[in-house]
Order: structure tokens, then sequence, then C-alpha cells
């Protein structure tokens, strides 16, 4: 039998970095699930604020309240205990003031046992990271496409295309980690850009989500890998299994199963004992 694997934690992480070995990382809202993603041997685990869609229905991360990302982080954390679980700062949460980065940042430390946290935005966020990290919670920087800026972005697209705009992310990514920030998620920016960056990363862990291979890690919504978000999949995504079109099939089958009276059988159901039964009755007599 398999030892139970040990608290995944930052000195883990940086060794793997250390060793050349890359590093899991997965999106994740509900108890079920992390549990899943604990026994697959998922090393980071992101509550992530995509939550907003993937979960909630919204057509955008904007809606998402701090109590909602509060309330999956908790079922997560019970899912996956060893994992490294991340709490993703929900739009205005943070970028009102430096004390309400650190206040919601801690709400995620101390009532979700998270590890860390993970905030958009570049240089002009630097002083709210390090405000987190100076208050002794681990921070992430998150650059390229940031859901919460896409209209200023101009909608989903890549970002860093030009060397301008790439030297941009690459300065942003350089003062995020001297502000503290102990990774750096990169989202659809191209690959060679990402490989300049994490080639210049000095103790700090370069993530992707949809920017190549030469990242320390790999990051992938999950319902994405599985079918599971019926408005798109994007390109970045690998499609591990139509886990979708197998529900979907299986709720059909309910229906007719129902309609047609061949559910339920048996064995689906519990019963009462002759002797009960009829005792039953006798007394509905009185």
């Amino acid at each position: 039998m398999a030892e139970p694997r040990k608290k995944i934690t930052l000195p883990y992480l940086f060794k793997k970095v250390a060793d050349g070995e890359p590093i899991t990382w997965l999106t994740c809202y509900d108890y079920p699930t992390a549990y899943l993603q604990e026994q697959a041997g998922i090393e980071m685990i992101l509550v992530g604020d995509s939550l907003g869609m993937t979960m909630l229905g919204f057509d955008s991360t904007l809606p998402v309240q701090m109590d909602d990302m509060v309330r999956h982080a908790q079922a997560v954390r019970r899912g996956a205990p060893t994992a490294f679980v991340v709490g993703d700062m929900p739009y205005m949460t943070y970028q009102p003031s430096i004390e309400s980065a650190i206040r919601n940042a801690g709400r995620f430390m101390a009532e979700c046992g998270c590890d860390a946290i993970k905030l958009e935005g570049g240089a002009a966020m630097a002083d709210r990271i390090k405000g987190i990290v100076d208050a002794g919670i681990p921070a992430i920087g998150h650059l390229g496409l940031t859901p919460q800026s896409v209209s200023a972005l101009g909608g989903f697209r890549v970002q860093g295309k030009s060397a301008a705009l790439a030297k941009k992310i690459i300065d942003d990514a350089k003062t995020l980690e001297k502000a503290g920030a102990f990774a750096i998620l990169l989202e659809m920016v191209p690959d060679r850009l990402c490989q300049l960056i994490t080639e210049r990363a000095e103790g700090c862990i370069i993530l992707s989500l949809g920017s190549g291979p030469h990242a320390h890690g790999q990051l992938l919504i999950y319902h994405d890998m599985f079918g599971l978000y019926p408005r798109f999949t994007p390109k970045m995504a690998k499609v591990y299994g139509n886990a979708g079109e197998v529900i979907l099939n299986g709720l059909k089958q309910y229906v007719e199963e129902v309609q047609s009276r061949a559910f339920p059988q048996p064995e689906n159901w519990f019963t009462l004992k002759d002797e009960a039964y009829n005792e039953l009755l006798e007394m509905l007599k009185d």
C-alpha cells in the first residue's frame, strides 16, 4: 500500500524547480473534484474566480464575491488536505487598497486553510503583493491575459505579441518578483516570451496557462479538460475525456427510463416486511 502523500509545501515546489521537474496545477471548486485531484497526485490546486463562469454561470469572473470564494475554497481544502491550495482574489477585493488586499488574502488563510493567494496585474499591483507578503501570506502574480481586466485588454486574446508589449510583461514579471511574489502565472502569452521570463526568474516559479512548455509548471482549467463547460473550449485546453457528454447521455437515459417506468427496479428501493406491513394495515383500521 502506498504511503500517504506528505503536505505539499513551498520548499517542495522550489525543490521541484531546482530539480527540473514540472509542477502540476489545476483549478478546482468543490469537494468531490478536490478529492479526485488529491488521489491523482495533483500538486497545486487553484480555487479560481473562474468559478463565476464554470460553477455560477456568469459571463465573466467579475460578479464573484469573496464569500463565494471562501465557501468553495473551504470545500476544496476538505477534499485535498495535502495539496498546495491557492485562493484566487476576486475582482475589487484587492484593487482598492493594500489594506483591503491584506484583509481579504487573510480570509483565505484563516477561514479556508489556503497555502497562498493569487492576484492579477503587473507593476500597478506590486504594492499589494508586497503588503500581502509582508503580512506573512505567500502570493502569486498573474500576467498576460488577466480575465478581470479583459475589457481593457480587448477581449480574450493572446497578450504580448509585439516586442513593446512583450517587454512590458517581462518588466512586470520582474517587478512582481521583487515585490515578493514566489510565483507568477503567465496566461496566454507567446511561448518564447514565457521562456525568456522563466530563464530570467530568480527564485520565482513561473507557471503557464496556454503559454507553452518552458515554464516551471502547467495550469489547466478543470472544466475545460473534461468537456464540462458548455459555452466553449479554449485552444489552450487539452480535453482528456468528454465527461460532459457522458453525463448528458446518462441524464437522457434517466429521463427515458423514468418516463417508461424502467426505473426504478426492485434493487433501487426499500421495502417493508409482510409482518410489519400487515400490522400497519391493522393499525390503520382503528
